[in-house]
């Protein structure tokens, strides 16, 4: 299984908390986030990381099914 992380370039406004929450997965570039990986295996802080996002601009997904993981709705 694993999961693969967006994140709306559009909609980031570079707060930074997925890099403080997660930073093994996201890191700041010109003020705004991008994931070190697109594809990683299931990881709480991930979840955490979306769930952070003041702005939702995180997407995690299940690769194989497709389903959304993070954010909640």
């Amino acid at each position: 299984m694993s999961w693969s992380i967006e994140i709306d370039a559009n909609t980031c406004i570079g707060s930074g908390m997925c890099a403080g929450v997660a930073p093994d997965h996201f890191e700041l570039e010109e003020g705004y986030s991008v994931a070190k990986e697109s594809q990683v295996e299931p990881a709480d802080e991930v979840v955490d990381a979306a769930e952070s996002c003041p702005v939702e601009a995180i997407l995690v997904k299940d690769v194989e099914s497709g389903r959304v993981v993070a954010p909640e709705e």
